[in-house]
């Protein structure tokens, strides 16, 4: 036996495995890193995390993904250098991370490394007949592992692809394992750049357990920000929004698209909402001299209204449904106050740091959830094949040397 099997033989069975997660999102604000104690395999998994951190990007790195994330036409060379680029770039900060923390690298078992996004395209959106669901996260995991010298899972998405999903949303995965009570009927909320849900009903039965993109979380938004109000990266506690007026033209025409007539589960991404989008629903609904104010209302609207109207769609019905926000838009008083007043069935929505899990580490955790699965799940198998989550498990293991 190689003896790089053999350590990866010896960590998967080992009761208890330290298992670094990373998260690099389209918001592109940093890279979120996550050390994780995780124990048990499938529905007896357990994590506690141990400590967490983003890893803020500088403007270099903003600049040189910007060049061809979520674009159509893009210089290719300039993909073909950032794939190894950003996987050596993400095994540094890891390094650093470790080192600051006092945490030898070989304690960690693995890194479990979700890549960055560049561009995401469903067989709904391309709609090209020859072709089936496609995505593209670069940051290559074989550069990270011998950059930071810990045995490194990655490539999750492809294989979800291969079996017939969309690649994405994987936090569904994560969120059945860990996050599925037989007390009450929940709906885990992320709203990242896009918004995504999963609903996972009391009873855990996964023929009932399904999860979907809604639409923008804060991707618009963001980008709204960054390009009028720069150098602001985001919109603060909405202090920019709060000072702006919804207006309901504007927002007819950004919900006038026919992703959202689509049923669930479907998928999507900046390469669909994004200014170019918002400037098409501006020109639609002639209100091109609006107020960055009122444009800043209406988007925040716009994603709140869809959230809503997911969240509302997927408890119809039910009288004991709980919802656990993460990601940025938890942050984000007035998206949260949007969703909340028109969600008539709801009280409050908590965030999952009241299920142990820090709402700004969830997905980096959830990566660390699926890379245990690969290296000890299959005992408890889940899928749902016709809500699009193929039963298989995902990750490319790359070796540190």
């Amino acid at each position: 036996m190689h003896q790089h099997i053999e350590k990866l033989y010896l960590s998967a069975k080992k009761e208890r495995k330290l298992i670094i997660g990373l998260m690099s999102g389209t918001s592109l604000d940093g890279l979120d890193i996550a050390l994780c104690e995780v124990s048990g395999q499938g529905m007896d998994t357990h994590v506690e995390v141990l400590k967490f951190t983003t890893v803020d990007y500088d403007d270099d790195y903003k600049t040189r993904v910007k060049r061809v994330f979520a674009k159509r036409e893009c210089d290719l060379e300039e993909v073909v250098l950032l794939n190894p680029w950003i996987g050596q770039l993400h095994g540094e900060m890891v390094a650093k991370t470790l080192a600051s923390w006092g945490i030898a690298k070989e304690l960690v078992d693995v890194i479990a490394s979700h890549g960055q996004t560049i561009y995401h395209c469903p067989k709904n959106q391309h709609k090209r007949a020859e072709y089936g669901n496609a995505t593209l996260q670069i940051g290559d995991s074989d550069h990270l592992a011998v950059t930071a010298g810990i045995t490194t899972i990655g490539d999750f998405r492809q294989k979800h692809i291969a079996a017939g999903g969309e690649g994405a949303p994987l936090a569904v995965y994560g969120d059945y394992l860990y996050f599925t009570s037989t007390s009450e009927n929940r709906i885990l909320l992320n709203m990242g750049g896009i918004a995504n849900l999963t609903y996972l009903p009391k009873s855990a039965d996964a023929r009932a357990v399904f999860s979907s993109d809604i639409g923008p979380g804060n991707t618009i938004m963001d980008a709204y920000i960054q390009r009028y109000f720069a150098p602001l990266q985001y919109d603060k506690d909405a202090a920019i929004a709060t000072k702006g007026t919804v207006n309901e033209a504007l927002l007819a025409a950004l919900c006038d698209d026919a992703f959202f007539a689509l049923g669930f589960p479907k998928t999507t991404g900046p390469e669909v909402f994004n200014l170019d989008y918002l400037a098409a629903a501006q020109a639609r609904s002639n209100t091109q001299s609006l107020s960055h104010f009122d444009v800043m209302a209406t988007l925040v609207q716009f994603s709140g209204g869809m959230i809503a109207k997911a969240i509302n769609q997927c408890s119809e019905g039910l009288t004991d449904v709980a919802v656990y926000a993460s990601g940025g838009g938890v942050h984000n008083p007035l998206l949260m106050k949007t969703i909340l007043a028109n969600c008539p069935a709801l009280s409050v929505i908590n965030n999952t740091d009241s299920l142990g899990i820090n709402p700004d580490a969830k997905e980096a955790v959830l990566f660390a959830i699926l890379a245990n699965e690969c290296l000890s799940g299959g005992q408890q198998r889940f899928g749902n094949t016709e809500q699009g989550i193929p039963d298989i498990t995902m990750g490319k293991i790359s070796f540190a040397d």
